[in-house]
């Protein structure tokens, strides 16, 4: 299974910089919702394995990425491909919203 990546504040932007595909899953360990979410992602780490890399960020301990992408809630989605943001999911969402969403950028 693949694991997932933890990632802080300093090293977001060089990690999303140099992985074509990268996932960032915002969360926080009180969020029932991102406990819901978590499975999920893991399920399409290991699925996508090789092809996409998932981050995540834990909200409370890291409140600069946050800010600068405007994040309002969590669980946030955050897709990037060559380093540029791509696209976004807020919420829950369903495993096949997801990864309809994941299969628009391979």
């Amino acid at each position: 299974m693949a694991s997932l990546v933890a990632l802080t504040d300093q090293e977001f932007d060089s990690f999303v910089e140099k992985t074509p595909v990268v996932v960032v899953d915002f969360w926080a360990e009180w969020c029932g919702p991102c406990k819901a979410l978590d499975p999920i992602v893991k399920d399409l780490a290991a699925k996508y394995d090789g092809k996409v890399t998932f981050a995540k960020v834990d909200a409370d301990t890291n409140p600069m990425k946050i800010r600068m992408y405007g994040i309002m809630g969590i669980p946030t989605l955050l897709f990037f491909k060559g380093g540029r943001l791509v696209d976004t999911i807020v919420g829950a969402v369903p495993k096949a919203k997801l990864e309809a969403v994941l299969q628009k950028h391979l």
